[in-house]
């Protein structure tokens, strides 16, 4: 072993000149492949001939093969005697192939990924307990922008054998909540209320018609249901809404929203 690794020595130090040199234009090589690399993805994306998660992968891809493909002809060019660093090389495999487990299971997680396509750039998941925009699918992780702007990156073997919840998957999505009011209230009022709400907000959409129903005769209160149907972008606009009008309305109607209370009795 010791042999092997001074023969590595000697042509480190009979070829430093070529050492230099070949680092150099490893730098170059690199910083032009990856400049290169990105001009052409943009222009792909500007075609919108291919999907954005397939471009951005084939990218990466790519890009990691050109780089491998320079730094062997670099080796070549040095002068290393590939067969005098097997012996070494060998010695580490087990560590290595220990090392590199999860990236294997993170990289064909990415395959399968690629190919049921669960997701794709742009859409908004929920994924292995994160929720987010998915901005970048890669062969190890997939990158997700969370709602207050933090950047999770998620193992594709994670997001590959989780549960996936595609919010962007359907152009519509259904609002559903749940209004409580007193046994004492007027429920015709109330619900008549609900109702005029969702058909005034021109983001609920009439096909399929507004839900709004009694659901449940609870221990303190009265449940309205509303099922109100939307398209996906404008989904936490009518949640909220929905929300916030209720509220000033029914108490402009003396609609009592009940809340729970102990009563303690002296004696």
């Amino acid at each position: 072993m010791m042999d092997k690794f001074n023969d590595v020595i000697n042509v480190v130090t009979k070829s430093g000149l070529k050492v230099v040199i070949a680092l150099v234009v490893l730098y170059i090589a690199f910083k032009v492949i990856n400049s290169f690399m990105s001009k052409l993805e943009k222009q792909m994306l500007a075609t919108g001939k291919l999907d954005v998660t397939i471009t951005k992968t084939l990218m990466h891809v790519a890009q990691i093969a050109l780089k491998i493909l320079v730094a062997l002809g670099l080796v070549n060019y040095v002068g290393f005697d590939t067969s005098s660093i097997t012996a070494l090389i060998a010695s580490f495999g087990v560590c290595l192939g220990l090392a590199v487990n999860g990236a294997v299971s993170n990289f064909a997680g990415g395959i399968l990924l690629l190919i049921t396509r669960p997701f794709k750039v742009g859409d908004f998941i929920e994924v292995a307990g994160q929720t987010g925009t998915v901005t970048e699918i890669n062969l190890i992780y997939t990158v997700i922008t969370t709602l207050d702007n933090k950047h999770v990156h998620v193992a594709n073997s994670a997001a590959s054998s989780a549960t996936v919840v595609n919010y962007s998957e359907e152009a519509t999505r259904r609002v559903d909540q749940v209004f409580s009011i007193a046994y004492n209230a007027d429920y015709d009022k109330a619900r008549g209320i609900l109702m005029r709400l969702a058909e005034e907000n021109k983001a609920v959409l009439t096909n399929p018609t507004p839900f709004v129903r009694m659901s449940s005769h609870s221990a303190s209160s009265i449940d309205i249901t509303t099922r109100l149907w939307v398209n996906a972008a404008d989904y936490w606009d009518v949640y909220f809404y929905m929300l916030e009008e209720a509220k000033k309305e029914f108490d402009a109607a003396g609609i009592e929203i009940p809340f729970n209370q102990i009563d303690v009795h002296m004696r």
